[in-house]
């Protein structure tokens, strides 16, 4: 069965809570996903991310450590990626990451990212009290969209934008 839905986790575990993305993708892992579903890490490597979608998936969900100046640990989940207001994933605009991707005749079909607001982005590993208490809201928001249901965000932790 080919993937319908591609779960990227995005960021740099190195820089403490950049390392959202990948530690949602080590408890997803364990999750029990659908077999329609695929993770990756991307770490910072975006470029790759393009290349892959390439394959064609009916959903793209990106995990990432965003700064929107909201309290640390808070979720958002935002659509429509493609515009150049996008938040910068580590080097590779959004946008211009679906700019290659449709150059190299590729689909990201529908396109979410799942944020969570960084408490600490200095160098070092582990993530910050706030953020590791976000990831199983985290893991609960992707496992419900890759089941096809609506996500219900934490009221007290999460913002939907």
């Amino acid at each position: 069965m080919r993937p319908r839905v591609l779960v990227a986790g995005i960021g740099n575990v190195f820089l403490r809570d950049d390392g959202f993305g990948v530690e949602v993708l080590r408890e997803l892992d364990r999750a029990g996903l659908p077999p329609w579903v695929q993770i990756a890490d991307y770490d910072i490597a975006t470029v790759h991310l393009a290349y892959d979608l390439t394959g064609g998936y009916d959903t793209t969900i990106l995990l990432d450590a965003t700064p929107h100046g909201r309290p640390p640990g808070t979720l958002s989940l935002t659509e429509e990626l493609t515009s150049a207001s996008a938040t910068d994933t580590h080097g590779l605009r959004p946008d211009a990451v679906f700019r290659l991707l449709r150059l190299l005749g590729g689909d990201a079909g529908r396109v979410l990212l799942l944020s969570c607001e960084p408490a600490c982005l200095d160098g070092g590993l582990g993530l910050s009290p706030a953020v590791e208490a976000a990831v199983p809201a985290a893991v609960r928001v992707v496992t419900e969209l890759a089941w096809g249901a609506s996500p219900e965000l934490p009221a007290r932790q999460a913002t939907q934008v």
